[in-house]
């Protein structure tokens, strides 16, 4: 088994001793080459998949769901509603698995964990003034602390891109550092809102400052831009944790959100996932699906499968 992310920060030490050394070894990554990413990301996502293959890919994709809401319309009972459908997303068929966490802002956590009890779907909470991340540290700190203690097991953080764009390395590394010693126990999962950070360069650096930091997780966006998750970024990001793990012995999971609706969709991403970081990385312990839209359509396509007919929209609720 490989050793936890929080050891990461003594593999390389001398790398994060000063704004100067983190910025070398940032800026001294390989360059991403856009043409070859984004092709490769595009063949693997012609792969097809056989009907078999198909029944494991959807379940696993289903255990995979992190299911979300973050509206500032969110209710008790839409949160007690969103829990009983990740433990068990199908109440026709019990053999449906069960997602891997909801996620809700940390004033929810509470009722959150109350629906889930017992189940071992995990509660997930963002923090650190999302989606923007416009607030002091302390701020951040005490909306990380709250979620904690309402009983989190997971905090999905934003970083400070403006510090970030701005080449100011070790504040977003410290930050992340603080963060991470904010949610004690619980796993830390380390936003970088890639579709604001405007090359694959920044989105490979940003991805080993986050892993350098002692990120549990690294994930591709909020979901609340117009450009979140694609192939490409998440191949990028995966490369990044297979060869994180090759030079410090630290396994980092990854998350890619927003924009990821069809079953079609999940498939394409588990194979890149396959192809990339390799099999170790096809757990829910290690990557992670943010959506809601996505499991209506794998519960849809789940009881296609099953019993050969297409039941439409109404066969699953509305979240």
């Amino acid at each position: 088994m490989p050793i936890t992310a929080s050891s990461a920060a003594h593999a390389l030490t001398d790398v994060t001793a000063s704004d100067s050394s983190l910025r070398r070894f940032l800026h001294g990554l390989p360059g991403v080459d856009t043409v070859g990413l984004e092709a490769r990301a595009a063949s693997l996502g012609t792969r097809s998949v056989k009907t078999t293959a198909k029944a494991y890919a959807i379940d696993l994709a289903i255990s995979m769901v992190d299911l979300t809401t973050l509206e500032g319309a969110d209710t008790p009972g839409k949160v007690r509603a969103l829990g009983a459908k990740a433990v068990h997303p199908d109440p026709t068929d019990r053999a449906t698995p069960s997602t891997a966490a909801v996620c809700v802002y940390p004033d929810m956590v509470a009722t959150a964990k109350e629906a889930v009890a017992g189940s071992g779907v995990k509660v997930a909470s963002v923090a650190t003034a999302f989606p923007a991340g416009r607030a002091a540290l302390d701020v951040k700190l005490a909306d990380v602390r709250d979620a904690v203690a309402a009983g989190a097991d997971e905090i999905d953080m934003v970083i400070d891109r403006g510090a970030f764009l701005a080449g100011r390395y070790l504040k977003v590394y410290e930050e992340i550092t603080a963060v991470k010693e904010a949610s004690g126990a619980a796993r830390l999962k380390v936003i970088f809102e890639t579709g604001e950070l405007s090359t694959y360069d920044n989105i490979r650096r940003a991805s080993w400052l986050g892993m350098l930091a002692g990120a549990d997780f690294i994930k591709t966006s909020t979901g609340k831009v117009a450009v979140n998750a694609t192939p490409a970024n998440t191949l990028l990001m995966l490369e990044a944790v297979r060869d994180f793990r090759a030079q410090t012995g630290v396994q980092v999971g990854v998350k890619p959100a927003g924009g990821i609706r069809t079953t079609k969709d999940a498939v394409k991403f588990l194979v890149l996932v396959n192809e990339t970081a390799g099999e170790d990385w096809l757990d829910n312990h290690w990557f992670r699906f943010g959506a809601s839209s996505l499991l209506n359509d794998l519960l849809m396509q789940r009881q296609k499968l099953t019993t050969g007919r297409y039941s439409g929209p109404d066969y699953v609720t509305v979240d």
